[in-house]
Order: C-alpha cells, then structure tokens, then sequence
C-alpha cells in the first residue's frame, strides 16, 4: 500500500468526514472509495469507446432494421434535442445519429 500527502479545502475536508461518518468508515476508506469509482468510470468510458470505434456500422444497420414499426414506449421517446457527440471518432461526425423511435423508411446511405 503506498501513501499519498493530500491537500484538501476545509470545506470539502468537512463534507468528506461528515460523509465518512454517516457511512461508518474511515476518511482514508471513503476517499479510496471515491477514487476507486472514479476510475472505474473513466475506464468504462475508454473501454466502450474502443468497442465502438470497432463496431460494424452495416451489422447495426442489420439489426436496427428488426426493430418494429411502434411507436416507443411512454419515456423511452428520443429528446428533441439529442446531446452531442462530441469527440467521438464516427463517421459523419457532427452529425449526430438518430436513434429511430419509431422505424422510418431511410434512404441509401451515400459517402
């Protein structure tokens, strides 16, 4: 195990304890606990954009096909306005892809 000198806000320091304390551990527990999910996130982030960056845009286009012709369930409606993509190496980027909530008939892709 190694140590790590941390310097913290008094504020912050004092929400950590408050929270280490409503949560019966120590603050060096609670913060490698912070830390161990942060990484796990950013991982995660890294790991699927590599799986996407692999995908295979005609066997998605294949398997979107399957999808019926209803309209999406109540909440599972696209948002009017799709978040960004940003910083996502796909093809047409800056152009964010629709998710068909609903099947439409799509033209031939060009390009």
């Amino acid at each position: 195990m190694s140590s790590l000198s941390l310097r913290l806000p008094e504020s912050l320091h004092q929400k950590i304890r408050e929270l280490a304390e409503r949560e019966n551990i120590s603050i060096n527990q609670f913060i490698a606990l912070a830390n161990a999910e942060k990484t796990a996130a950013l991982l995660t982030v890294d790991y699927l954009k590599e799986r996407a960056e692999r995908a295979d845009e005609k066997i998605l286009d294949r398997l979107l096909k399957r999808v019926p012709d209803v309209p999406a369930a109540p909440g599972d409606e696209v948002p009017e306005r799709w978040p960004s993509r940003a910083g996502q190496s796909t093809r047409g980027a800056g152009k964010p892809r629709r998710v068909p909530s609903a099947r439409k008939k799509r033209s031939p892709r060009r390009g």
